[in-house]
C-alpha cells in the first residue's frame, strides 16, 4: 500500500530526537533486517499516516500494510513479526495476552526513562 506522502508501508514511526531511541532504530536494522520504512516523526508526514505529534512523542508507532496503527509494545511487537527468523517468532511471543502485559509494561518503562538511557 502506498501513502499519499509517497511512503510504502509497513512504516515504524520514531522519535528522531531521542538518541536511545535512534540507536535502537539501527540496532532493530542491522539485526531483526525486516523490509520495514523507519521515520523519524519529525519529518513524517503524520496525516498521511494517521497519526499525530502527540502520538508520536509519546511511544513508538507502527502502521501496519492494512493502514491499522501499533503503538507502544505492541509496535514493537509488530516491528519483530516482520523480520528474519526468530524474530517472528519472538514478535508472536510477545503478543500473548498474558506476555502483553509484561511487554506493554517493561516498553513503558523504558519510554519513561529513553532520556536517561545512551544512544
Amino acid at each position: 500500500m502506498t501513502l499519499d506522502a509517497g511512503l510504502i508501508v509497513p512504516v515504524v514511526v520514531f522519535d528522531g530526537d531521542c538518541g536511545f531511541c535512534t540507536w535502537s532504530v539501527g540496532w532493530a536494522q542491522r539485526w531483526i533486517r525486516s523490509d520495514v520504512t523507519f521515520m523519524p516523526w519529525q519529518r513524517a508526514d503524520l496525516v498521511a499516516l494517521g497519526l499525530t505529534p502527540q502520538e508520536c512523542a509519546s511511544a513508538l508507532q507502527f502502521v501496519q500494510r492494512d493502514g491499522r496503527v501499533e503503538s507502544g509494545g505492541r509496535a514493537v511487537c509488530a516491528l519483530l513479526t516482520c523480520g528474519r527468523a526468530p524474530w517472528p517468532w519472538v514478535g508472536r511471543l510477545g503478543s500473548v495476552v498474558g506476555v502483553r502485559r509484561v511487554v506493554d509494561g517493561m516498553y513503558r518503562l523504558v519510554a519513561r526513562h529513553r532520556h536517561r538511557l545512551p544512544g
